[in-house]
C-alpha cells in the first residue's frame, strides 16, 4: 500500500491501481468519461486532470490524467488546482452536444450530466452552429443518437476490444468522429445491448425500453437473477404499472461483473405476454371451459391431491418451487420432469463437481485462466457470459508480458500495443465452428466421440495413470502434445465442457483432463455448462436416485401436479398424450399457457 496526499488529506491507496480509481474509492469527486473499471484506461476524455507535485518544495506541479497515472508513495496531488482545466475541457465537449435533456432517454442516469455538474461548468457560452450526424439503424434492439456523442471511445472499446465484435468501429476524425457500422444493419455481437449501459451520454439506447418508455426514477426495480441460461447473471429488472419495462446488469464481481448478454437483457418478452396466466383456473373435464377460481380454492385443491398425486418438477423452476413440490407430494412421488438421458448427464456433472480434485470455476476464475481447453461445447450459445470471460482470458499472456516490464495492468491501450496478436492458448474441440474461433490458438472440428478421444489422450499425456485413449493420427498426436504442454505450463489451467452434445464420454473426458492436471495443492478449474437455469439445482435436489420423466409417465398415477414444465417439449407427443389420458386429475402450475395445461 502507499500513502498519498490529495488537497491536504492523506489516503492509503493501492499502487497497483490507477490514481483515478483510488481517488474514487476514497469517495473524492473527480470527473471521468472514458475510464471504465472493466476496460482499463486510455486517457481520451481529459476529464480526470489532476496536479501532481514532484516533491514537498514543488509549488507549481504538473498536470496529469489520473486514469493514466500510478499513485506514488508519499506523493502530493491536487484536484482543486485543475478545476479550471476540467471545466474548460467539458465546455469544449458540450459545444457539440444537443440541448435535448428533457427528452433524452438517458435522463435520470446521465453520467454526462453528473460529471458536468461536478466540474462546475453549469452555463453554456457557445451559441454557434453545432456539428450534426446522421443516425444509423442498428437493428431492433439498439437505438442510435450520434449527436449526443462526446467521443469517450467506451463503445468501440467494449464492442470491439472487449466483446470481440467486428461490425462496429470508429470512423472519420477530429470533430467528425463517428461511432457505428460501415452501413446500416443489426449489430451482430451477442453483447451489443451493453452499449446502452457503457455509453455515458445516451448515444446508444435500449429500443425495447423505448417502446414502453418511462422515466428511470419512476421504475420499480428489485435485484434478481437471469433465468436465460445456467450462469446466473445478476440483473435489475424494472417495472411500471405491472409491466416489465427493461432489464439491466447488476454488478456482481464473481458472476457477471459489469455485463450481461443480449438474451438475458432482451429475452424477457414472455413476462408481458398476453398468454401470461394471471389467475387460478379450473375445469371439470377437457371439453369444459376453464373457470376462474380463488387462490384459496386452488390451494385447497392442491392439498386434496397431495396424498394421491405425483409431482413432476422442472429445471426451469426455482429450487424453492421444486422443493415445495417435493414436500407437498413426498419424495417417493417426486419426479425430475426431464428425460433419463438428460438427468444422467446432470448427475454426472454433479458427481464431477463433488468428487473430482478440481476447482469449480466462476466467471472471475475463467477470466484469470492462462490456458483453456474447450471440449464439445459451443459456449457462446449455451452460456454466453462464459464466452465473454474467455475473451478476457486469452489476454492474460499480454498482462504477464506487461507485468514483466512493470507496465500496469490497467494500461489497456499500451498492453494491446505490446502484445499485438499474441494470446494465451485457447483450444477448441467442437463439431462445428464457434464464435470463439477468432481467439483460439487451434480449432479442431470433430465429432463428440473424437473430441472425447482426443481429450482423453491429453489426460493420458498429462498423467499416465489416466485412462489411455484410442489410436491417434499424426495430426491428432501433434495436437494432443501441444494441448498437454500448454496446460501443464499454465498457472491457472481451465477445462470447459457441458451437456450440449448429450455425450457422457465428453463430460468424462473433461473430468479426466482436469483430474490429470491436479498435483499436490494445484487444482485445475473446470466449468460445465448445463441446459437450463436450474438444471444443476434440480439434479442436486433429486440426488442419485432421481426419478425421470419416463418413470413418471409409466407410474400408473391417476393424478399429477406439473410444475413449470411443458411435457410435450421433453417427450414424444404420443407418450405424453397416453400419460395425460390416463389421469383423472391434472394440475399445472406455470406462468404461461402451454400444451400440457391445455390438454
Amino acid at each position: 500500500m502507499a500513502n498519498i496526499t490529495v488537497d491536504g488529506k492523506v489516503f492509503e491507496v493501492n499502487p497497483e491501481n490507477n490514481l483515478l480509481e483510488e481517488i474514487l474509492s476514497q469517495k473524492q469527486d473527480l470527473p471521468y468519461f472514458c475510464w471504465h473499471p472493466a476496460m482499463g484506461s486510455v486517457g481520451s476524455c481529459r476529464q480526470c486532470a489532476i496536479i501532481e507535485y514532484a516533491n514537498d518544495e514543488d509549488e507549481r506541479g504538473r498536470q496529469v490524467m489520473a486514469c493514466m497515472t500510478s499513485p506514488r508513495d508519499g506523493a502530493r496531488y491536487s484536484i482543486e488546482k485543475s478545476a479550471t482545466f476540467r471545466s474548460q475541457a467539458i465546455e469544449s465537449i458540450m459545444t457539440k452536444h444537443p440541448h435535448d435533456c428533457p427528452v433524452c432517454e438517458e435522463g435520470g442516469e446521465c453520467h454526462l450530466q453528473d460529471m458536468t455538474v461536478m466540474s462546475g461548468d453549469t452555463y453554456r457560452r457557445y451559441d454557434g452552429t453545432k456539428i450534426t450526424h446522421h443516425n444509423q439503424y442498428l437493428g431492433p434492439l439498439i437505438g442510435h443518437e450520434m449527436n449526443r456523442c462526446i467521443t469517450c471511445y467506451r463503445c468501440v472499446r467494449f464492442y470491439k476490444d472487449y466483446a470481440g465484435g467486428t461490425d462496429f468501429s470508429v470512423q472519420a476524425s477530429h470533430n467528425h468522429t463517428y461511432f457505428g457500422r460501415f452501413q446500416d444493419g443489426p449489430l451482430e455481437n451477442e453483447f451489443s445491448g451493453n452499449l446502452a449501459e457503457v455509453c455515458p451520454t445516451g448515444v446508444f439506447t435500449d429500443k425495447v425500453f423505448s417502446k414502453q418508455y418511462v422515466r428511470k426514477w419512476d421504475l420499480q426495480t428489485a435485484p434478481s437473477v437471469c433465468a436465460a441460461c445456467s450462469v446466473g447473471c445478476n440483473i435489475n429488472p424494472g417495472e411500471r404499472y405491472g409491466t416489465l419495462r427493461r432489464v439491466v446488469n447488476r454488478f456482481n464481481e464473481e458472476v457477471n461483473g459489469y455485463f450481461i448478454c443480449d438474451k438475458g437483457r432482451f429475452g424477457t418478452g414472455y413476462v408481458n405476454s398476453e398468454e401470461r396466466i394471471r389467475v387460478c383456473m379450473s375445469r371439470s373435464d377437457q371439453q369444459a371451459r376453464p373457470q376462474e377460481i380463488t387462490a384459496d380454492k386452488a390451494r385447497g385443491l392442491l392439498a386434496a391431491m397431495q396424498d394421491t398425486a405425483i409431482g413432476i418438477a422442472s429445471p426451469r423452476a426455482s429450487l424453492e418451487a421444486n422443493l415445495a413440490l417435493r414436500n407437498l407430494v413426498g419424495e417417493d412421488k417426486f419426479y425430475a420432469g426431464i428425460p433419463a438421458a438428460e438427468l444422467a448427464l446432470l448427475q454426472q456433472v454433479r458427481e464431477i463437481y463433488s468428487t473430482r480434485p478440481v476447482n469449480i470455476a466462476s466467471v472471475q476464475d475463467i477470466e484469470a485462466a492462462d490456458a483453456v481447453l474447450i471440449i464439445g461445447e459451443d459456449v457462446t450459445n449455451t452460456a454466453a457470459r462464459l464466452a465473454l470471460a474467455l475473451r478476457q482470458a486469452v489476454r492474460n499472456l499480454g498482462k504477464q508480458m506487461a507485468a514483466d516490464i512493470n507496465l500496469p495492468a490497467w494500461h489497456d491501450a499500451a498492453i494491446r500495443t505490446l502484445t499485438m496478436e499474441r494470446k494465451s492458448p485457447l483450444y477448441v474441440l467442437a463439431p462445428h465452428a464457434t464464435r470463439l474461433d477468432d481467439v483460439a490458438k487451434v480449432v479442431h472440428i470433430a465429432s463428440a466421440a473424437d473430441s472425447a478421444r482426443i481429450a482423453n489422450a491429453v489426460a493420458h499425456a498429462l498423467d499416465r495413470q489416466a485412462p489411455a485413449a484410442g489410436m491417434l493420427s499424426a495430426d491428432e498426436k501433434t495436437l494432443v502434445d501441444a494441448i498437454a504442454a500448454d496446460l501443464q505450463a499454465a498457472k491457472n489451467p481451465l477445462i470447459i465442457s457441458g451437456t450440449a452434445l448429450g455425450s457422457a464420454d465428453v463430460l468424462a473426458a473433461a473430468a479426466n483432463v482436469a483430474t490429470a492436471l491436479a498435483s499436490g495443492e494445484r487444482r485445475a478449474g473446470i466449468a460445465l455448462a448445463v441446459p437450463e437455469a436450474n438444471s444443476l439445482g434440480l439434479a442436486l435436489l433429486v440426488g442419485e436416485s432421481g426419478k425421470t420423466l419416463e418413470q413418471a409417465m409409466q407410474s400408473g398415477a391417476k393424478a399429477a401436479i406439473v410444475l413449470e414444465n411443458d411435457l410435450y417439449r421433453r417427450a414424444p407427443d404420443a407418450d405424453v398424450d397416453s400419460f395425460l389420458a390416463g389421469l383423472d386429475s391434472l394440475t399445472v402450475l406455470d406462468s404461461l399457457q402451454n400444451r400440457t395445461g391445455e390438454a
